[in-house]
């Protein structure tokens, strides 16, 4: 795993999976620690468009917060986009 701050959430998923052995139950089981791990990836290789996002979209608001939260989301698709594109071609 490259993104240096996740390890120990990776680690934790990864232990919650070997414990729980239905799919059913590991899905609620390991839920939190997923969503976690997601976040976190998402965080480290997109910085400053998750913090955009957490800052824009963390609670309603005028039209214009609402619309500058939605372009923060779509800034932070793309930057996701383009960091999977480029790491697909690399390796």
């Amino acid at each position: 795993m490259e993104a240096r701050g996740c390890e120990r959430l990776h680690r934790a998923l990864s232990e919650c999976h070997r414990r729980v052995p239905s799919d059913l139950a590991r899905a609620s089981a390991c839920r939190h620690l997923n969503s976690a791990l997601a976040q976190c990836l998402v965080s480290e290789a997109c910085p400053d468009e998750s913090e955009a996002v957490r800052g824009l979209c963390a609670s309603g608001g005028t039209a214009l917060k609402r619309s500058q939260c939605r372009q923060a989301q779509l800034d932070l698709s793309v930057c996701c986009v383009a960091g999977l594109l480029v790491n697909r071609w690399i390796v």
